[in-house]
């Protein structure tokens, strides 16, 4: 190993000490660049992301509160247990589970909510600061307005409706919907509406969510689409929001 850095070192000087005996209009032939220098694809600095540092506005009809875990009174762990960021508005209540190494402030007078690390170095810590950030973001927008998400029904004869009662799926709570697909299968296919989403049809071809957690709303909008995933040949299928897809050719044989 010692000797393969020797040798390294011997082959740097002596080029060097070459092109420092070449011709001036013979250097840029034989470029030489110093280790310390890197070449990259881009001329613009390197600046990592800002999503965790950016400060969440908090409407004035919403309230966020820090919950400390309790205190155990068993044996010493060293897994510390998480905070939690209760956040309450005009539709419901929300929470948060916060990291350790993850602070909270809120300045009362400017309504902005802030989060912080302990080690910016950190990689795993910069990942969880911005996921905690937009976590509690979606919280606080879904107590104070709300999540949505439409789906559009594309294809010769498919309808929806929300129905009440289900003849092949069992209620999960206490006056659960359900949503009854007509997708072109011969059986019909009903979806337990999660707890906390509303589902309406206002078209027979539209299905309308609404919830406080996007991630339900979005996972539960997921499992209807599962069952006509769009196609590309005719562009028929179930769309969530604004998606589209590219139409290929139709195969000709």
């Amino acid at each position: 190993m010692a000797a393969a850095t020797c040798k390294r070192r011997w082959l740097t000087t002596q080029v060097q000490s070459a092109v420092s005996t070449l011709p001036d209009f013979l250097l840029p032939a034989f470029p030489v660049f110093p280790r310390s220098s890197t070449r990259s694809f881009s001329n613009s600095a390197l600046r990592s992301s800002r999503v965790g540092a950016a400060a969440i506005a908090v409407p004035p009809d919403v309230n966020l509160r820090l919950v400390e875990p309790p205190k155990r009174r068993g044996p010493v762990t060293r897994v510390e247990p998480p905070k939690t960021i209760e956040v309450e508005g005009p539709l419901g209540k929300a929470s948060v589970q916060l990291p350790p190494f993850v602070s909270y402030a809120i300045n009362e007078a400017t309504r902005k909510a802030t989060l912080n690390i302990v080690d910016r170095k950190a990689r795993d810590q910069r990942e969880m600061w911005g996921t905690t950030r937009s976590y509690l973001a979606n919280h606080i927008l879904g107590v104070s307005e709300g999540h949505t998400a439409i789906l559009r029904l594309v294809g010769v004869g498919y309808r929806a409706t929300v129905e009440p009662n289900a003849t092949t799926v069992k209620p999960e709570y206490p006056e659960q919907n359900f949503v009854s697909l007509k997708v072109g299968y011969s059986h019909p296919i009903e979806l337990g509406v999660p707890k906390g989403v509303k589902a309406s049809t206002p078209l027979p071809t539209r299905i309308l969510l609404e919830g406080i957690d996007k991630e339900v709303v979005m996972s539960f909008a997921a499992s209807i689409r599962r069952w006509r995933v769009p196609e590309p040949y005719k562009g028929k299928g179930i769309f969530v929001n604004e998606e589209t897809i590219k139409l290929k050719a139709k195969k000709i044989k």
